[in-house]
């Protein structure tokens, strides 16, 4: 039974988590072994969608809100005032037993503030996660943030451990973190991310010839970054995102748009709406870039450095280049009807799939789960289903705004409470 104290812990701290959005446990696939607790393997957590559209969850809090720096965009920032609170090591081991037994979770997410130097915060993570793996056999997800400034002993133990490690940049560029986190510095940041990428295909090629050689970070590494606090156009934050894929083989970058919590005239003030739309933009704009074979150049640039809000980056790449379309997709290679408004990967590789049997025509795409309503505008079919192709970018944009509804709104969703 959870005590009264650690419930209390629990709310403050979990409370305090839910800014971190960089969770996922993709690519992991650490399997149950000798009758232990728990499996990692292709599931995913923290509220998160798995491949197979499943939504899974896991324990998500900090060690502790305590933190030595004063990062005006954070809400644990040491001149803040709000309750404080940590968990000792045993309690956050029972807690995530507890409740993956109760069938609450199926991982745990453990990020922190900085109790005294990021060496004393970083051996308490790993130690949580030794005791989980070693004393109770737990094998499940457990993904912990590595801290900048720690050693490179203890970010290699952490490895060994969780399936996933993630050093978080926090803001987009260097100006930016010294101007809202003095304290900080981007090197910081960096070299831990060297570190690990380092150690990541080390152990992947001592696996190869050795298959007893020991799982590190198999889920890899990922980072976050919050949009909005400052005035970054969304072509630095993409390319940083870019670099961070191309140079540190990052899984993921997440985006977290600010939510105003500090009266600080360095930020947006409190009741300025959250950039959702944003942040959705360039999740959209992240995807086109790792999946779908897009340059970031293509998407925004110097002469339009910022992602359109009303309409999708493909769209917007589409209406931009028009002189490349329309596309016929009986003739089209894969790489080009990826880039096709309306037709996700998926589509595409159903596409050049079955136009092998009989040859493609609208009916055939709307049976697909195609939006024909939006890809319309950029195909090309013999008659009867030719359709008008000199309609301009403003006119196709039009059509398409008038005959859908956002989802989209502005405004903010807590995290759901585990109870």
């Amino acid at each position: 039974m959870v005590n009264e104290r650690v419930m209390e812990k629990l709310g403050i701290l979990a409370d305090a988590a839910k800014y971190d959005v960089s969770c996922s446990s993709a690519l992991s696939k650490r399997e149950n072994k000798n009758k232990g607790l728990g499996n990692a393997k292709g599931y995913g957590i923290c509220h998160a969608f798995t491949e197979d559209g499943r939504c899974v969850s896991l324990l998500k809090i900090l060690l502790t809100n305590h933190c030595i720096f004063d990062c005006a965009y954070c809400v644990s920032r040491k001149s803040n005032d709000v309750k404080r609170a940590a968990f000792t090591v045993e309690e956050v081991v029972d807690l995530t037993i507890g409740f993956y037994r109760r069938n609450y979770i199926e991982g745990l997410f453990l990020s922190s503030g900085i109790f005294d130097n990021a060496d004393y915060t970083m051996e308490r993570l790993v130690r949580i996660a030794k005791k989980l793996r070693l004393e109770y056999n737990f094998n499940g997800y457990i993904h912990l943030k590595a801290i900048p400034g720690a050693s490179d002993e203890l970010l290699k133990e952490a490895g060994l451990y969780a399936d996933r490690l993630s050093v978080n940049v926090e803001m987009p560029t260097e100006q930016s973190l010294k101007l809202l986190a003095p304290d900080k510095n981007h090197v910081d940041v960096i070299n831990p991310m060297k570190y690990l990428k380092n150690e990541i295909i080390g152990y992947k090629e001592e696996r190869k010839s050795n298959y007893k050689a020991p799982l590190f970070a198999p889920a890899g590494q990922s980072t976050q970054m919050v949009i909005g606090a400052t005035q970054e156009s969304d072509l630095e934050i993409l390319g940083m995102a870019d670099y961070f894929y191309q140079q540190m083989n990052m899984k993921r970058v997440y985006y977290s748009g600010y939510v105003p919590i500090s009266y600080d005239n360095r930020l947006p003030v409190i009741g300025t709406p959250v950039p959702m739309i944003r942040e959705n933009r360039l999740y959209q704009a992240d995807w086109l870039v790792r999946y779908y074979g897009f340059n970031v150049n293509e998407i925004v640039g110097f002469n339009q450095p910022n992602l359109d809000l009303d309409i999708d980056p493909k769209l917007g790449w589409a209406l931009r280049n028009l002189n490349q379309f329309p596309v016929d997709i009986n003739t089209a290679d894969l790489e080009l009807i990826k880039r096709i408004p309306g037709i996700g990967y998926l589509s595409a590789t159903k596409i050049v799939a079955a136009r092998k049997f009989k040859k493609i025509m609208p009916h055939d795409l709307q049976k697909m789960g195609i939006a024909y309503s939006r890809a319309k505008y950029f195909l090309a079919f013999a008659t009867p289903f030719q359709i008008q192709r000199d309609l301009t970018s403003i006119q196709i944009k039009d059509h398409i705004l008038n005959s859908q509804k956002s989802k989209y709104k502005n405004d903010f969703s807590n995290q759901l409470a585990l109870f």
